[in-house]
């Protein structure tokens, strides 16, 4: 068992063979969670990429073949205010 020590501004330090198990680097984000096991309040911490984000990514296909321009952008806000006053 690893002792960590947590900072004035709650931060901590993972040890290195935890990280690397974790599959952990830099500016990785953890969740974590209280469970009861045995009758003992036991704390889960697990890298948030395990988390399922379905919608992630799901309006790349509207974007798929157009400008990402301010230019662009603008225009388009000007079209479609233009379609509503209609």
């Amino acid at each position: 068992m690893t002792a960590i020590r947590i900072t004035a501004k709650r931060q901590a330090t993972l040890p290195k063979k935890l990280c690397e198990e974790m599959r952990l680097q830099p500016g990785d984000a953890l969740i974590v969670d209280s469970l009861v096991v045995d009758g003992e309040k036991v704390w889960v911490i697990k890298p948030a990429a395990d988390i399922e984000t379905p919608w992630f990514g799901s309006l790349r296909s509207y974007a798929k073949g157009k400008r990402h321009d301010m230019k662009s952008i603008r225009k388009s806000v000007a079209e479609a205010r233009s379609r509503d006053e209609l």
